[in-house]
Parts: structure tokens; sequence; C-alpha cells
């Protein structure tokens, strides 16, 4: 089904700037909406339920999975994360341009159903980078360090099914090319054709 809203997946390596980076780009375009994602993991710093992430338990979460009410959901580092299809699809369907972070696994799922998609891997300028912005933020300990390590080999080694990469080796750049797809796809000619369908037919271009 086409919307008139476009859908935006970034997915990345933890601690490769995949959450400041979209904030950011949030911050400079009022059109991206995030979308918000079930978890079972608790809260983070100054997190709050329904603005990062649903927090639920593990026995709602089965409840959801059970009502197929995900379009995807997966096991990342121990624990549970998942999307609601109709949180998506209300906002892209009033045309919204709805960002969504999330793990390769959920990414490709996504790409399944909504076939618009656009999917973008972020990465790190390398693995030295990588490990010292993990050990930065301080929230994790070196054993889950190196699982975050372990899994970023495998998470990275996928981002040759996404549509677009970014390195982000320099804040600014990384979020100007961030900015620069959202803007490139907007303009292409199905994106154009849904969102402006008045101009498009005005014209009698089909």
């Amino acid at each position: 089904m086409d919307y008139p809203g476009n859908l935006f997946v970034v997915a990345a390596p933890s601690g490769a700037g995949k959450s400041s980076l979209v904030k950011a780009l949030m911050e400079l375009d009022s059109r991206v909406q995030p979308s918000v994602s079930h978890t079972t993991r608790a809260p983070r710093g100054q997190e709050k339920h329904g603005r990062e992430y649903f927090f639920v338990s593990q026995q709602e979460f089965d409840g959801m999975v059970l009502a197929e009410a995900f379009v995807e959901w997966a096991h990342v580092h121990g624990q549970r994360y998942g999307t609601s299809k109709k949180a998506i699809e209300d906002r892209i369907v009033q045309g919204a341009d709805v960002i969504l972070e999330i793990d390769f696994q959920g990414a490709l799922q996504i790409k399944k159903v909504f076939a618009n998609a656009v999917l973008i891997f972020i990465l790190p300028p390398s693995w030295e980078e990588l490990r010292s912005r993990l050990e930065r933020r301080g929230e994790d300990s070196a054993e889950v360090i190196e699982l975050r390590l372990r899994n970023a080999a495998l998470e990275m080694a996928q981002a040759r099914e996404f549509d677009f990469v970014i390195i982000n080796e320099l804040f600014e750049r990384a979020l100007f090319d961030l900015k620069a797809i959202v803007h490139a796809q907007r303009l292409k000619f199905a994106a154009q054709r849904r969102a402006r369908a008045d101009t498009f037919q005005a014209l009698n271009i089909t």
C-alpha cells in the first residue's frame, strides 16, 4: 500500500551515534516524527515511558506478540524490542514522515511490511572509536561492552542490505548526510506524487 508519508528506518551498532543523530534531525526538521517502540528493558537515565520507549513487562510483551500487534520484534542484548504496526501506519497515513531507530533484524522485517521504507545504516569510523564511545557513555559494565562489540561485528555485516550508509566520523557531517537522505526521499517521483497528488493531477501527470 502507498502512504502519503515516508518511513525512515535507522539501524546501527550500539555506540555508533544513531540516537544522537536522529534526535538532532528531529530538532531541525519538524516534519520528521519519532516512532516509539516497546521494550522489556528498564529505562536509562532520563528516559520516560511513551517518549523514548514504551517500557513493558515480559508478560505484556508476550500478549502483544500473541495478538500479532508488532510489525517486528527481536531479542537484542538480552532484552526484547518491538514495533507496533498500527503506531507507524496511523502517522504515515496522515502524511507524516516517521523515523524509526531499530536493530538490523527489525529493519529488514519492516521492509517486508512497508515496501517504501528507506533503510539507513550508521557506521562508526573505526573499532577503536566505537569502543571509546561505549566506554565514555558510562552506562555499561566491561562485560556488556564486550558483548556489544561482538554484536557490532554481526550487525555491521548487514549494512549491505540497507539503502544508505552514513559513517559517523564527524557528527555535523553525518547529520548533514542524514538530512540529505530525508530531503532526497521527499523529492523522489513516487514520494512527490503521493504527497502532492493534487498538483500531479492538475498537471495531468500519472
